[in-house]
């Protein structure tokens, strides 16, 4: 690991170079390509520095223990020194070994994310508006942008299915836990009893493609136009602006109705196809990767229940990691950083396990 690192260092130090070179800076593509591995091997290399800084402290408290000529009080601070610097070199190599872990190359990108109401009928609709405003809510604390794609709400204010972006830097490594399916056990204001009803709604999160990811020839797809429309009114056009796309070979079908103009809503509509097929030539290449790779935190599977939203008991369950919360109010009310750190780390330790560190 620390020749690895002793590699690094120097190539650090030669792009250092080269971003001070006027060609460099002149090409705008090599510039952007070489600023951004600047950026990702910076806290790499400023924790290796921290390690070599204290590995050099070590062997100077050493040397003064080797000395015959230094007294007790200066030896007595240099056995101090000397157990210091041992705890932080281990607590440093181990920060290290985190740093060196493969980085899942999507995770600063924009995400889209699909809610749909499962089991459940108004109930499950109207969960799936309460975890949209959840991810609506914790994406203003965190700086993000939302932007609404497709939605069909129902007369009560649920939501039958909502797609959506999520934008800024890093909303795919906070957001790509989420999928699977949701359960919510609560008291529905329909019910006279009192009784807890249980009901599902399913969340997919994608990755947003680039256009340089995923090549669509354009006679493979059949475009659409309609008019726009929703419950009690909402969002009701009349032109036809919405835009329905179905590529043609794989069956996929996307829809955007939620921007008055026709120009807007085929450019969303194609970024929402490009994510899709991008997420489905994916799915097949890791299906054919060994099971053992999975992360603990599950495959991110629709199908797998991964969360339960207990709502008498304010309490919160991630099945997938046995986490138990109980502040159900201020996680649905966007304080999410509590369970998706812990996903992170999670799933740190079990890429630290079965990484060549541990081998």
């Amino acid at each position: 690991m620390f020749e690895n690192l002793k590699e690094a260092e120097k190539h650090f130090e030669e792009i250092n170079e080269m971003l001070m070179d006027p060609q460099v800076i002149s090409d705008n593509e090599k510039y952007k390509n070489l600023m951004k591995e600047h950026k990702n091997l910076s806290p790499i290399i400023e924790k290796y520095r921290e390690y070599k800084a204290t590995q050099e402290n070590l062997e100077q408290a050493l040397e003064l223990l080797g000395d015959s000529s230094t007294d007790a009080e200066m030896k007595e601070l240099a056995e101090e020194e000397m157990k210091q610097c041992k705890e932080s070199m281990e607590t440093i190599t181990e920060e290290l070994k985190i740093l060196l872990l493969p980085k899942d190359e999507d995770d600063d990108k924009n995400v889209i994310i699909e809610i749909r109401a499962g089991t459940g009928g108004e109930e499950a609709a109207l969960f799936a508006h309460s975890i949209f405003r959840m991810y609506s809510m914790y994406s203003d604390r965190k700086g993000y942008k939302i932007e609404i794609m497709n939605q069909n709400e129902t007369e009560l204010g649920g939501i039958k299915e909502i797609s959506f972006m999520v934008e800024g830097a890093g909303a795919f490594s906070r957001f790509k836990f989420e999928s699977g399916v949701h359960r919510v056990q609560r008291v529905p204001e329909t019910e006279t009893q009192g009784r807890v009803h249980t009901s599902a709604i399913t969340v997919a999160v994608l990755p947003e493609a680039e256009e340089v990811e995923i090549e669509i020839n354009p006679a493979d797809l059949e475009i659409d136009t309609f008019r726009s429309g929703g419950a009690g009114g909402q969002h009701v056009n009349k032109t036809d602006s919405a835009i329905r796309i179905t590529h043609k070979p794989t069956g996929v079908v996307v829809e955007c109705q939620d921007e008055r103009s026709q120009f807007k809503n085929r450019d969303k509509a194609m970024k929402m196809l490009r994510t899709k097929l991008l997420d489905a030539e994916r799915t097949k290449q890791q299906n054919a990767i060994s099971s053992e790779r999975k992360s603990q935190v599950g495959s991110g599977d629709r199908s797998e229940r991964i969360r339960t939203y207990n709502y008498p008991q304010s309490r919160l369950t991630d099945h997938r990691i046995g986490l138990t919360l109980y502040s159900l109010e201020q996680i649905l009310d966007g304080d999410l950083d509590s369970v998706i750190d812990a996903l992170i780390t999670a799933d740190t330790a079990e890429k630290l396990q079965n990484s060549e560190f541990n081998s």
